[in-house]
C-alpha cells in the first residue's frame, strides 16, 4: 500500500471518528438535559411547560476540541440544513454527509491511489 493511500485512509477514519464522537456526545448531553427536565417536572408536580435549560457549549478540554473539529468538518454541509430549526436535524445531517463524503469519498480515493500506484 502506498504511503499516500495509507495517509488518506487514516485521515478518513479520523474524520469519521471525530464527527461520530461529537454527535454521540451531543446526544448524551441532550438526553441528560431531558432527563433532568422530566425529573424536575415530576418533583414539582406542575404540568406547565418550563423552559428547557440550554446546554452551554463545551469549549474546554477534549470535548471542546472534538466539537470544534467536528464543526469545521461539517461546516461545508450547513447549507443543506439551513432552513431547519432542529439542532438534531442539523447535527445528524452534518454527520451523515461527513461520513458519506469523508468516509466513502476519501476511502474510494485511497483505494484508487493504491491501485494506480
Amino acid at each position: 500500500m502506498s504511503a499516500l493511500a495509507r495517509l488518506l485512509r487514516l485521515a478518513a477514519i479520523a474524520m469519521c471518528l471525530v464527527t461520530v464522537a461529537s454527535f454521540g456526545l451531543y446526544a448524551i448531553n441532550q438526553t441528560d438535559n431531558a432527563s433532568a427536565h422530566q425529573q424536575e417536572t415530576l418533583a414539582t408536580g406542575t404540568t406547565e411547560p418550563t423552559q428547557l435549560r440550554t446546554s452551554e457549549p463545551h469549549t474546554k478540554g477534549v470535548r471542546g476540541v472534538i466539537d470544534e473539529v467536528a464543526k469545521a468538518l461539517t461546516s461545508p454541509f450547513d447549507g443543506v440544513t439551513a432552513s431547519s430549526n432542529s439542532e438534531w436535524v442539523k447535527r445528524g445531517a452534518g454527520m451523515g454527509f461527513a461520513l458519506l463524503v469523508y468516509g466513502f469519498g476519501l476511502g474510494f480515493i485511497a483505494r484508487f491511489v493504491r491501485v494506480r500506484a
